[in-house]
C-alpha cells in the first residue's frame, strides 16, 4: 500500500476508535463543567492549536473571506449544533444509547446525497444500511434506560445534531475552505466554538460556577476531548471527507457505538449483554457492505460555483 492508503486507514482508525471514546469523555466532562461552555472552550482550544500548526504544515496561503464563511457554515452544522446538541443530550441519555442513536447517520447521509445531489447510492450500500438498521433494532430492543426526567428532549437533541451533521457531511466537500486541512479544521472549530460560547453566555451557564467545582476527572476528560477528540480525530475526519465519499466517512457512526458500549462497561460500569455483542457484529457487517460499495461520482459543480453563477 502507498502512503495515502495508510493515511486513509489511520484516519478511519481515529474516527472509529477515538470518536467512540468521546461519548464517555463528554459524559465525564459535563459532570462538573457547564455543557455548552465545555464544548465551546474545547473547540476554541483545539482550533487555536490547529491554526498555529497550519503555519508550519501544508499550504501557507491566507484564507479568504469566502473560505472563512464556508468554514463557518460547516463549523456551525458540525460543532455548534451537531456536537453541542449531542453533548447537551448526554445529561439525560446514557453514553452507549447516544452512540447507538447516532448510528443512523450513514443512512441520513446517503439519503441527503440522493435527494440533494442526485447521487443515488448503489444497491450494495442499501444492503449495508438495511443490515446496520437490523443491528440497531437488536441494540435498541433491550431494557436500557434513557435516563430520568429528560429522555425525550435528549433524544430530540441527538436527532437535531444527527441531521445537521449529515447535512454538513453532504455539502462540505463541495465548499471551498482552502487547501490546508489543518487550517480548514481550525477555522471550523474557531467559528463553531465561538458560537457555542456565545450561546453558553446567553443561557447564563457560568452564573454561580467556579473552577473549584471542576473535578480532576472532568478536566482530564476535557483535555482528552481537545487533543484526541478534536485535534487528532476531527482532522482525520476532514481528511476522509476529501479522500472518500461522505457515506463511507460516516460509517464511523456504526463502529462508535461498539467502542462506546465496551468503554462504558469497562470504565463506567454500564451493563453489556450478549445481545449487544451480537448487534455490534451485525453493525460491523453493515459497515463492510457500505465500505465496499462502488459509487459512480456525479458531475456536480461545487456549491461555491453554483452560488457565484446565481449571484450569491
Amino acid at each position: 500500500m502507498n502512503k495515502e492508503q495508510w493515511l486513509i486507514i489511520g484516519a478511519f482508525f481515529c474516527t472509529y476508535v477515538v470518536w467512540g471514546s468521546t461519548y464517555l469523555a463528554n459524559y465525564w466532562a459535563i459532570e462538573t463543567i457547564p455543557v455548552f461552555g465545555m464544548a465551546g472552550f474545547r473547540f476554541l482550544a483545539a482550533g487555536t492549536i490547529l491554526y498555529l500548526l497550519s503555519f508550519f504544515v501544508g499550504d501557507k496561503e491566507r484564507p479568504t473571506l469566502r473560505q472563512w464563511k464556508n468554514a463557518g457554515i460547516i463549523g456551525f452544522l458540525f460543532l455548534t449544533i451537531g456536537v453541542g446538541a449531542v453533548v447537551w443530550a448526554q445529561q439525560w441519555v446514557p453514553t452507549s444509547t447516544t452512540a447507538l442513536l447516532i448510528s443512523f447517520q450513514p443512512l441520513v447521509v446517503m439519503t441527503m446525497m440522493w435527494v440533494l445531489l442526485d447521487n443515488r447510492p448503489p444497491a450494495r450500500a442499501f444492503i449495508g444500511a438495511a443490515i446496520s438498521i437490523g443491528g440497531m433494532a437488536l441494540l435498541i430492543n433491550q431494557p436500557a434506560s434513557l435516563g430520568e426526567g429528560g429522555g425525550g428532549k435528549g433524544i430530540f437533541g441527538i436527532l437535531a445534531g444527527l441531521l445537521c451533521w449529515g447535512l454538513g457531511m453532504t455539502i462540505s466537500s463541495r465548499l471551498d475552505m482552502g487547501k490546508n486541512r489543518f487550517r480548514t479544521s481550525a477555522m471550523q472549530m474557531l467559528v463553531g466554538g465561538t458560537l457555542l460560547l456565545i450561546f453558553s453566555a446567553s443561557l447564563g451557564e457560568w452564573a454561580g460556577w467556579s473552577p473549584g467545582q471542576m473535578t480532576a476527572r472532568s478536566f482530564f476528560a476535557w483535555a482528552f476531548l481537545v487533543v484526541f477528540g478534536s485535534v487528532v480525530a476531527y482532522t482525520a475526519f476532514n481528511y476522509l471527507l476529501v479522500k472518500v465519499t461522505p457515506d463511507k466517512a460516516s460509517t464511523s457512526t456504526y463502529v462508535n457505538p461498539v467502542v462506546a458500549v465496551l468503554l462504558g462497561a469497562w470504565l463506567n460500569k454500564e451493563a453489556i449483554s450478549t445481545q449487544t455483542l451480537v448487534a455490534g457484529a451485525v453493525l460491523l457487517t453493515g459497515v463492510w457492505f457500505i465500505n465496499t460499495a462502488r459509487r459512480v461520482k456525479p458531475t456536480v459543480a461545487p456549491l461555491d460555483g453554483v452560488m457565484k453563477r446565481k449571484g450569491g
